[in-house]
């Protein structure tokens, strides 16, 4: 006699499927702990710990995908996770870093800068939902949340490239964040590395060139940082001047 399902009984769930939230809430352990450090002095390796974030929240989706456990709940907890990880965290160790000498003005980039990124993840969440897949394919519309992050920290590298005798601004880094947020927002296009094709005779020098990017992010951090950073500004320019061409030629 086939034995009947107990009442109550409980849908099984495959551990391994709940390797990309753990992926998530690991990046959010990132993040939080480099405030933890940027309020003990420890900037290099706050900073270290949001790329180490943003590293981890490219795997995330990844790995949802090839494990096929894409749910509501993972992507509502990579956004929560990447709006502490990109747009409270950067923000707060900027500020701890170097807009204390400049507190009100300082504040008010901390805040323009959180909140650019709030929206910048709320359009692109509303943006999935209503294409009803990923959105932004071929590029994307304004600084991704992880890359803003990334590039808003640039005084700091610059400071530490030259082991502090550059001396930044407050002024100026307050306005740099506020710029950054401002590209977050807007509708200039971006680059979007998942796009990006290479004729298969290539494929082995991309990976050459791989190798060789991680092993200066090892042996010199912030030259390549700064380095990575200014080609990224470099590629959202060439992608608003190539927008620009067919305007000019109608004419």
């Amino acid at each position: 006699m086939a034995r009947k399902p107990e009442t109550g009984e409980q849908k099984q769930l495959l551990l391994l499927k709940l390797l990309p939230n753990l992926v998530s809430i690991l990046a959010l352990c990132a993040g939080l702990t480099a405030i933890r450090f940027a309020i003990e002095g420890n900037f290099g390796l706050a900073v270290l710990l949001i790329g180490t974030a943003a590293a981890l929240d490219g795997l995330d989706g990844r790995l949802a995908r090839m494990l096929k456990s894409e749910s509501a709940i993972g992507a509502e907890l990579d956004s929560l996770c990447d709006f502490v990880n990109f747009g409270v965290t950067p923000a707060i160790v900027l500020y701890l870093w170097g807009l204390r000498p400049e507190t009100s003005l300082g504040w008010i980039a901390v805040l323009v800068y959180a909140v650019c990124c709030m929206l910048r993840l709320a359009r692109f969440n509303v943006g999935s939902r209503a294409a009803g897949e990923a959105a932004e394919k071929t590029s994307f519309i304004g600084v991704p949340s992880p890359a803003g992050a990334m590039l808003a920290l640039s005084p700091m590298y610059l400071a530490f490239t030259f082991d502090g005798t550059i001396d930044v601004p407050a002024v100026l880094v307050a306005g740099w964040m506020v710029g950054v947020g401002a590209l977050m927002i807007s509708s200039v296009r971006t680059p979007s590395l998942k796009r990006i094709t290479v004729a298969a005779d290539h494929a082995r020098y991309v990976l050459v060139g791989g190798v060789a990017v991680v092993a200066a992010l090892l042996t010199y951090p912030w030259v390549t940082l700064l380095t990575l950073s200014m080609a990224y500004l470099a590629g959202i320019l060439a992608l608003f001047l190539k927008g620009l061409r067919p305007a000019k030629t109608a004419e």
